[in-house]
């Protein structure tokens, strides 16, 4: 049999590797209670192979926000080199078109019969399953601007202001898409945004990009940071929170969506290795092997602000009371050159429905948070992720109509 016949008869690739067996039922995992209260999830699967789990491109809201947390992030800001809206519609066509494919574990594109060209999908995900990919796009306020949309700015969609202690770089800050993929395999997730970028690379170029990872094993278990603590203890998780902390209830287009501030933090990891634990706990307000808040045994008892001091980051960030969604991944790119130290650091990630909420904390945080000795902003971003797609439709349909 030629080739050619063969790719014309083959199956996709999630229905070989479910048919032949890989994986095997010795890894299949049944689903955490808890996911059913999270969007874009196949819930009729009670025991989805690892990795292998619908996390569908569709829906009412974009998954990669409510989604349960994968171990792998891939995150890329670009920038537009076209002010054709048309040009930019059709981008947003193609993404969805190929987001879906992705999602799925298919190729974005079968090959052609002339073998001269280039293969139109990279190729590197062939033999894996999804690995629970999640694809998330959100546009900025310049990006609204460039495209002749800003009288379709919402009113809550205002740039951050300058906060304390930060120090950006150009190279980190701004930009007009941001495009989140996460999964549980690291190659997958590139693979995602490769594809995609590879499909715009006439009406985008890229700004920014960070590969990013989460100490994730029980699902149920909160992740740790490079600092060892526990991040996004407080984080909401079920589907009536979500309506009051991560969805956007605006009349316009951003109903459904929610707003994405994104900073990048850079961690002094040997200054704090160099800090005793009683000084670290007190930097957090809450003990480091069991996550509780001071004066608690367990992670998610109620924190007392009476027992935290004055100056730690939970005292500060829970005095204001605005919860957010936290989904933050570490990175680590080798060495920083000019200090000979490790170039390390968390993905900062924020999810919420009006972004306020990640403003009046990160302003309560202030010059005051004992965190500001261990670390330093470098890069921040707001961007409006927009509601789901239904199917037929395409990415950011409601803003272009």
């Amino acid at each position: 049999m030629t080739d050619e016949k063969f790719l014309d008869q083959k199956m996709d690739r999630r229905e070989f590797l479910k048919k032949s067996g890989i994986g095997g039922a010795g890894l299949a995992l049944g689903l955490s209670g808890a996911s059913a209260f999270f969007a874009n999830q196949d819930r009729s699967s009670k025991k989805a192979l690892d990795g292998d789990e619908d996390i569908s491109f569709f829906g009412k809201h974009q998954a990669g926000i409510t989604t349960p947390m994968q171990k792998a992030c891939y995150l890329v800001v670009l920038d537009l080199h076209t002010t054709d809206k048309k040009e930019v519609i059709q981008l947003f066509k193609d993404w969805t078109d190929y987001s879906s494919k992705l999602v799925e574990g298919e190729l974005v594109k079968k090959d052609g019969s002339n073998a001269l060209l280039p293969p139109m999908d990279t190729g590197e995900t062939v033999g894996l399953n999804p690995y629970r990919l999640s694809l998330t796009f959100g546009v900025s306020a310049d990006f609204l601007k460039k495209l002749g949309l800003e009288s379709k700015r919402p009113k809550l969609f205002r740039d951050l202001p300058p906060f304390p202690k930060e120090q950006l770089q150009d190279k980190y800050t701004g930009g007009d898409i941001v495009i989140q993929a996460c999964a549980d395999d690291e190659q997958v997730a590139f693979h995602a945004v490769r594809n995609l970028i590879r499909k715009g690379r006439n009406k985008i170029t890229m700004k920014w990009s960070k590969s990013g990872f989460a100490a994730i094993g029980d699902r149920k278990e909160t992740p740790r940071n490079l600092f060892g603590f526990k991040d996004g203890t407080a984080n909401v998780t079920k589907e009536k929170e979500f309506d009051k902390v991560v969805w956007a209830d605006s009349k316009d287009w951003m109903k459904g969506g929610s707003y994405m501030a994104l900073r990048l933090v850079q961690m002094h990891l040997e200054t704090w290795d160099r800090t005793s634990l009683q000084e670290q706990e007190n930097t957090f307000g809450r003990y480091k092997e069991s996550g509780a808040p001071f004066g608690k045994k367990d992670e998610f008892d109620e924190v007392d602000l009476s027992k935290l001091p004055v100056d730690s980051h939970v005292r500060l960030a829970k005095e204001v009371n605005l919860p957010i969604l936290r989904r933050s991944y570490s990175y680590s790119d080798g060495i920083d050159e000019r200090t000979g130290q490790f170039d390390a650091g968390l993905i900062f990630i924020a999810y919420q429905k009006d972004p306020d909420r990640f403003v009046k904390i990160q302003t309560n945080l202030g010059a005051v948070d004992k965190m500001n000795e261990y670390i330093t902003h470098i890069g921040s971003g707001l961007f409006a992720c927009f509601a789901g797609v239904e199917k037929g439709g395409y990415l950011g349909q409601a803003l272009f109509e």
